[in-house]
């Protein structure tokens, strides 16, 4: 019986400590956009990356030299 005065009032603290942390993760915006890590990986980066002029004119340089 004398360690339920111990257990409950960590129990408290803990409940309080975890609530307290979810507001803080609520109001510094950690909850606004759950899909956009979802969706990123669905998107080709490197596609952005590449000059197409550049890559069309090697294409002709080579046929250009094969034929």
């Amino acid at each position: 019986m004398d360690s339920i005065y111990i257990l409950v009032p960590i129990a408290i603290v803990f409940t309080m400590l975890a609530v307290a942390a979810f507001f803080w993760a609520v109001n510094n915006k950690q909850y606004d956009d759950l899909e956009a890590s979802a969706h990123s990986i669905l998107f080709d980066d490197d596609a952005d990356q590449i000059d197409p002029q550049v890559n069309s004119s090697t294409v002709t340089d080579e046929k250009v030299a094969d034929d």
